[in-house]
């Protein structure tokens, strides 16, 4: 894997334009692993990302007694799938940071049994819990905090899950339904079960990504809209015995967002037109801004004139990729809002306040709410260090800094803390660094 130093410089850089290919999707590449470990049978798993998190999640499985190995020393792997059962019950699990490892595994061993503790590092503990335990402890789980309530590290104790009727919130994170979505078949034995939303649901899409890929693995799931969900009894993950991971989206809003700056055009390749991916509306944002895209079945494509048009928009449903757009902002002709983030007050780091304070040294005013951020791009863009937050994206979108765009030269760009970068994308640098042409020192 990839190392970088402490900090990198990155240079002003006229013009971006190229080819990516990208990293297999984070949100795939878990749900993934623990539905082939769930399931009846051997998956191969092809073009699995390479990164802290999917790391984490393996090294959860093998702890928890599921058999993998690598293929060579390629992205592909083999689970052999432990049929809805873990061989281990007695286990403690380090989650680093990542939510898509503890939330659906917080719930799979809730439901089978057994002594577990699952912590992270110090930011997972400040990333709220409460909603799955409290959905879990209802039916009769035993989930107990040993920090503070609400939030991990948790200690699971085998419970009495009696299961017909559950009820989970969805204004804080999609990833709780989608927990309980995907241990569901676990706990539809007898009767079926129906797991109900209280309230409104953030990040829809990456519901559709859930259910899609449950699909996948031969389990159907009933809907009411996005209200509730009902598994029937009898149904059982079996592997698809070849399953590939597309692409990550929301990597993708990088390059094609330096497309967008900087001309392009930019092309990234392995994800496009088809992909379950929600993150793919991003081009949507992009073609207000008055990018050009185009897209295929495995690639998409963005150039500019060069000229970006301030944007007000909605971005419940694409939040990871939005804050590409924050950054973007910098060279639109106005002030830009972005509505509805409150869920990146609860990502890797308190999104909206990082964000904000990153973009004031590059020049920008910023108006941050609960919910929203409101950006008023420089006259020009200042040289500054930007300080990361332990976060991958923080890190990624403010290399979009360095290129001239709508007028503005870019600037000469720090980023302190570059490594943070490999919870999803280890070479991401010499990735941007390969379309604009730059280096990295």
């Amino acid at each position: 894997m990839k190392h970088y130093p402490h900090f990198l410089y990155l240079q002003p850089a006229m013009h971006a334009h190229g080819t990516v290919r990208l990293p297999g999707s984070k949100s795939i590449s878990n749900r993934t692993l623990l539905l082939a470990a769930l399931a009846g049978g051997t998956t191969q798993i092809m073009d699995l990302l390479a990164s802290d998190d999917t790391h984490v999640m393996l090294m959860a499985l093998q702890k928890l007694g599921v058999k993998w190995e690598q293929v060579e020393d390629m992205q592909n792997y083999i689970v052999h799938g432990a049929r809805g059962v873990f061989p281990v019950h007695h286990a403690d699990l380090f989650m680093g940071n990542a939510g898509t490892a503890i939330r659906p595994l917080t719930a799979a061993l809730a439901v089978m049994g057994g002594d577990y503790t699952l912590h992270g590092v110090s930011r997972m503990h400040e990333r709220p819990i409460g909603d799955l335990v409290d959905a879990l402890n209802a039916i009769g789980a035993r989930i107990e905090y040993t920090g503070v309530a609400g939030y991990p590290p948790l200690h699971i104790q085998r419970g009495n899950i009696t299961a017909q009727r559950m009820q989970v919130r969805g204004n804080v994170s999609s990833q709780f339904l989608t927990a309980l979505l995907m241990v569901s078949p676990l706990m539809a034995k007898a009767h079926p079960v129906t797991i109900e939303v209280v309230g409104d649901l953030i990040s829809k899409p990456y519901i559709e990504i859930t259910l899609n890929l449950m699909q996948r693995f031969g389990v159907t799931v009933e809907r009411d809209g996005w209200q509730s969900f009902t598994m029937q009894p009898g149904q059982r993950y079996a592997s698809p015995n070849v399953i590939h991971v597309e692409g990550d989206a929301s990597s993708a809003s990088y390059f094609l967002a330096a497309g967008a700056i900087a001309k392009g055009p930019v092309r990234v390749e392995g994800v496009g037109q088809d992909s379950i991916q929600g993150d793919v509306h991003f081009v949507e944002a992009l073609r207000q801004m008055g990018a050009t895209v185009t897209m295929g079945e495995n690639w998409i494509e963005a150039k500019s004139n060069g000229v970006l048009k301030a944007i007000d928009a909605d971005f419940n449903h694409i939040p990871d990729a939005a804050m590409t757009i924050a950054v973007a902002a910098l060279y639109a002709d106005g002030p830009s809002m972005l509505r509805n983030i409150a869920s990146w007050r609860v990502k890797e780091t308190d999104r909206i306040a990082a964000m904000a304070t990153e973009l004031r040294k590059l020049g920008a005013v910023v108006e941050e709410g609960a919910d929203y951020l409101r950006v008023t791009p420089p006259a020009q863009i200042q040289a500054a260090s930007i300080d990361t937050y332990d976060d991958h994206r923080m890190a990624m979108c403010f290399s979009l800094a360095s290129l001239d765009g709508a007028g503005l030269r870019g600037n000469k760009i720090r980023i302190n803390d570059p490594q943070c970068v490999a919870k999803t994308f280890p070479d991401y640098f010499d990735a941007f660094a390969k379309i604009t042409q730059g280096d990295l020192f």
